[in-house]
């Protein structure tokens, strides 16, 4: 299958460096496809401390990215060929969509990438009303947008969680 490139902005931010501010220019290729590289995604969950070495089988290692081929959207974010975000939702497509494992590489966070994804999320279905459950990234939610609802998510624990 084809990847779909959505399009290639350029971003620029500013880091402190000394007394001076450094321009730093990076080129950002959005892309709407479900299949990931396993690899490539288990190394983004380790960077930003969602998942170990220790308590990663090859069994899950092979079907790391199972959870995105199942979702209804995905959408990625990629420097000269590497993913350095990444995120997925599941929607009913109308009314309720859920925001789950918005992913940006440590390195990478605070230049808009994280935000971006968030937007071609809402756009794809611009109807729905959006959850996320954060503890971590409570302020980027609030951010840009997102209001601290009372409901209480209640689980069964899985296989792999």
């Amino acid at each position: 299958m084809k990847e779909k490139v959505l399009f290639q902005p350029t971003y620029f931010s500013l880091f402190p460096h000394g007394k001076e501010r450094h321009v730093i220019e990076m080129n950002v290729e959005y892309k709407n496809i479900k299949d990931l590289p396993c690899e490539e995604l288990y190394e983004l969950f380790l960077a930003v401390g969602w998942t170990t070495k220790a308590d990663t089988t090859q069994e899950m290692l092979k079907n790391f990215n199972i959870g995105f081929l199942n979702s209804t959207f995905v959408f990625s974010a990629w420097i000269d060929g590497k993913l350095v975000g990444c995120v997925r939702v599941l929607s009913d497509l109308h009314f309720r969509s859920i925001i789950l494992d918005l992913a940006v590489l440590p390195e990478f966070q605070r230049h808009g990438i994280g935000k971006e994804l968030v937007q071609r999320c809402r756009n794809a279905c611009k109807s729905s009303e959006w959850s996320v459950q954060t503890d971590k990234a409570k302020r980027f939610y609030e951010k840009i947008g997102f209001i601290e609802d009372i409901d209480y998510f209640l689980r069964i624990p899985g296989k792999w969680c």
